[in-house]
């Protein structure tokens, strides 16, 4: 059986920094872009070379960012073709594309589909003028659902994220998001609870009482009243944070979470390939020098990264492939199974976080690497 792989390749440009964002993005000008272009290709094909004759076959390919869709057709059809050429990608290989409303177009869709893309991902965050306009968004409700209402011409596998936790946000007003965009044929919802980080701006906001976000309570109330409608719409939750229809779930994103191969291309995007992670160089200046770093796990922090990720998500953990912790033995282990709160396949040896509980995950999984 042949290697496979994913492919993530990092677009860091954005139209307009968002108010909560600390990606690593940035506005720039097209000179920017077109030699940020040249280096990706570059990395793809240096990187792609060093497998000689254990080449992979990709089985998932992400554009993630930034806003990838904010690079010209060409842009994108240039790097697209690097991969092609490089790398052997399976026929049906699930090939996503990230995109904000408000620099989605026709010309864009048309062109992605032609490049085998079948996946967007569209970052909708909200579906209130008022709400959109004080994080920084470019867009309003109604551009947002027309662009996905466009986008689903092309496109069977849409989906929308969701930001949980903003100010004067109910878990009424995102059942209402959902409800809008499900009837728009949205099959995949990713949820993230709004995290503030010092240096950006709707930290200073919230600093200087500009802002209110939800508190911690507000916040895990919209999130389940959001997540029980959701699942009530035959949306599974197969992720702490994901919902979709069977079917739909982000292949990309399971094999991540099943530990799978991944190549990273762009500035700080990760790999991990033969045991090793990788992260590119944060800058562009350093990436253009090919600096990154490196790190190999011990046989404990892979268990237990085995069990953080696996219990996030409805793969859960294959206690047979644990090399240094013995969870039967965990003074934890037997109570959460004995309260339901783990479920374990005796057969398959595979233990699995019950999405009741997902909202206590932080804490269920430090107690088990005790």
């Amino acid at each position: 059986m042949r290697r496979e792989i994913s492919i993530y390749v990092h677009i860091p440009f954005c139209e307009r920094k968002c108010a909560y964002c600390a990606f690593n993005s940035f506005i720039a000008k097209d000179d920017v872009k077109e030699d940020y272009v040249a280096l990706l290709c570059d990395e793809i094909e240096r990187r792609a070379a060093v497998f000689k004759s254990d080449k992979p076959v990709v089985k998932t390919i992400y554009f993630g960012g930034g806003t990838p869709s904010v690079l010209s057709e060409k842009h994108i059809s240039k790097i697209v073709a690097t991969i092609f050429e490089n790398f052997d990608v399976y026929d049906n290989a699930e090939f996503t594309i990230e995109a904000n409303p408000n620099s989605l177009t026709e010309e864009k869709l048309g062109c992605w589909k032609g490049l085998r893309v079948n996946r967007l991902s569209i970052g909708v965050q909200a579906l209130d003028d008022n709400t959109l306009a004080k994080i920084g968004r470019l867009h309003t409700k109604k551009e947002a659902l027309e662009k996905i209402k466009l986008a689903r011409k092309f496109f069977d596998n849409v989906s929308a994220d969701l930001i949980v936790g903003l100010e004067n946000q109910t878990g009424k007003d995102l059942c209402r998001y959902a409800k809008d965009l499900i009837a728009l044929g949205v099959k995949h919802i990713s949820t993230y609870l709004l995290e503030v980080y010092e240096g950006t701006p709707i930290f200073s906001m919230i600093e200087k009482k500009q802002y209110r976000p939800l508190d911690d309570e507000q916040t895990i109330l919209a999130f389940n009243k959001l997540a029980n409608y959701l699942q009530d719409q035959q949306f599974e939750r197969y992720e702490i944070s994901n919902f979709a229809r069977e079917g739909y779930e982000s292949r990309h994103n399971l094999n991540y979470w099943a530990r799978g191969e991944y190549l990273g291309f762009g500035i700080s995007a990760h790999s991990f390939v033969d045991g090793v992670r990788m992260e590119n160089a944060k800058t562009i200046a350093d990436y253009k020098l090919g600096k990154l770093t490196t790190e190999t796990l011990s046989p404990l922090e892979e268990d237990e990264e085995k069990i953080m990720l696996g219990l996030r998500c409805c793969l859960g953990v294959n206690v047979s492939t644990l090399k240094e912790i013995d969870l039967c033995k965990n003074p934890f282990f037997e109570q959460y199974v004995n309260d339901g709160i783990l479920i374990v396949d005796e057969s398959a040896r595979i233990v699995t976080l019950n999405p009741i509980f997902y909202h206590l995950s932080n804490t269920i999984i430090s107690n088990l690497f005790r």
